[in-house]
């Protein structure tokens, strides 16, 4: 008797684990479903008619989370040319964008030319920052980098990506 209650036991804890790692797979096949039909739809519009800067920044970072940063650089680039003028305050986030599509296509200085770009605009965008002192990093610009680091966190003091890197450029430029 005793055994079988183990195995009951056992058998009840299986199925909560395989039920549990289903919800998962489904949710994540959901998402992946929903992401691809957006891409879709936005591709096929944008080159059916002309698209306005937001549809060219969603398919820009769709792209870049495929990992297709020169597709994504073109529809960054047409996102900043459609961006009205009005909303300068929008334009950050696209020449963050573009610049993390050059980063990842190892063009550093075209990279820190749009990272430099939106901190025109917002000098104490934290994330342009970090990005900026790791394309520094990458081009062995190691003061620039602390430097970038620095304002980082005179921006953000909890930055814990600025805090670790700048730490680590301080032991080594010491």
């Amino acid at each position: 008797m005793e055994n079988s209650s183990y195995l009951v036991v056992y058998l009840g804890i299986l199925l909560a684990l395989l039920s549990v790692a289903t919800f998962f797979v489904v949710r994540q096949v959901w998402v992946t479903r929903r992401v691809e039909v957006t891409l879709s739809d936005l591709q096929t519009k944008v080159s059916q008619q002309k698209g306005n800067a937001l549809e060219y920044y969603e398919l820009g970072s769709l792209l870049l989370d495929k990992k297709l940063f020169a597709q994504a650089s073109t529809y960054l680039k047409k996102a900043l040319k459609e961006l009205p003028d009005d909303e300068v305050e929008n334009s950050v986030l696209v020449h963050n964008a573009l610049g993390y599509a050059y980063f990842a296509q190892e063009q550093f200085d075209l990279a820190i030319r749009q990272y430099n770009e939106a901190l025109k605009i917002r000098p104490d965008y934290v994330t342009a920052l970090n990005n900026l002192a790791h394309s520094y990093e990458r081009k062995q610009l190691m003061p620039q980098a602390l430097e970038t680091y620095e304002k980082s966190l005179a921006a953000e003091p909890t930055n814990a990506t600025a805090q670790r890197r700048a730490e680590s450029l301080r032991k080594r430029l010491a």
